[in-house]
């Protein structure tokens, strides 16, 4: 009987759960500002990019349609194309310098135990906090090719060398910059890193130590692997913040004077905001979007070979 009791109770279908109309209330009154601000400052904005991209607009006169003449324009024009080609070189050099740097000092760090180990992460850290602009104004200082350069002027008394003009040649501005970048996102990168390496099981390193393998050989078919996930998160990261570069090269060199300093968002800034050509700003800024959009599903497809999940 009491078998099927519960056969009875559980044949019978639960009863649906009742959201009463004053949960749904509460619920929107504190949604309600997260959904204004995704629609004043992301949605809103992107549809009158969108709008914009297709018309001849000054701000001021009167709306005139060029349909597909900005993108056109933007793709031929030589000032855009370098600053592309720009972009892509400081992406190259800061992305895999970068992110080898961080990945070096996250598996030394890691090795550190105590209060040296809480030391190291502020001061590797210190910079991702600090004020761009600030790092900038610095960076400035250091890189500066007359007597008063810090770089220049230790190359010139410890090597014998004469540095480069580094925020004055275009050939050298653009390894300038990336050596900014480098330094101030490194600390955001190394604490990633060394997350991920504290998920990584200790057993696994002691069997490759057992077998032989040396540090070298358990970093390379033990560590790597299983930091896989955090790398191409942050490969992924690096490569977009890469393509976003603008207010440390604004502050650092005057790219209206160097054109080895213009970037694609230097170029949407200009575009809008000193020729007032709203149209061709709004085309540069969705060609933008869409290079971003193609290099992350490129990393995304090359995840599948490259990234291991399973430890």
């Amino acid at each position: 009987m009491a078998v099927l009791t519960k056969a009875r109770s559980a044949a019978v279908p639960a009863a649906p759960v009742k959201v009463r109309t004053r949960d749904g209330w509460w619920a929107a009154f504190f949604l309600a500002p997260q959904v204004a601000a995704l629609l004043a400052f992301l949605l809103a904005p992107l549809v009158i990019a969108v709008a914009l991209a297709f018309v001849q607009w000054d701000g001021l006169t009167e709306i005139r349609w060029a349909g597909l003449g900005n993108f056109a324009a933007q793709l031929t024009s030589p000032e855009f194309l370098r600053a592309v080609w720009n972009t892509v070189k400081l992406g190259l050099i800061t992305v895999p310098v970068g992110l080898g740097l961080a990945v070096a000092i996250a598996v030394g760090l890691n090795s550190l135990k105590g209060r040296a180990a809480n030391v190291y992460r502020v001061v590797y850290f210190t910079p991702v906090v600090t004020s761009s602009v600030a790092v900038a104004l610095i960076w400035q200082v250091i890189l500066a090719s007359d007597e008063n350069g810090v770089l220049n002027t230790s190359l010139k008394r410890w090597l014998g060398v004469t540095g480069p003009d580094w925020l004055g040649d275009p050939g050298w501005v653009i390894v300038a910059v990336a050596i900014v970048t480098i330094w101030s996102s490194l600390g955001l990168n190394v604490v990633i890193f060394l997350a991920g390496l504290q998920t990584i099981p200790p057993q696994l390193l002691e069997a490759a130590r057992i077998d032989g393998a040396g540090p070298w050989r358990a970093f390379r078919s033990v560590t790597l692997p299983l930091l896989s996930p955090t790398v191409f998160f942050s490969t992924v990261v690096a490569v977009i913040s890469s393509f976003q570069a603008f207010d440390q090269i604004y502050v650092l060199v005057n790219p209206e004077h160097n054109e080895g300093a213009r970037t694609i968002v230097y170029e949407v800034w200009r575009l809008g905001f000193k020729e007032f050509e709203l149209g061709m700003s709004s085309a540069a800024a969705l060609i933008l979007l869409v290079l971003t959009l193609l290099a992350t599903l490129a990393q995304f497809a090359a995840q599948k070979r490259l990234v291991h999940y399973d430890t």
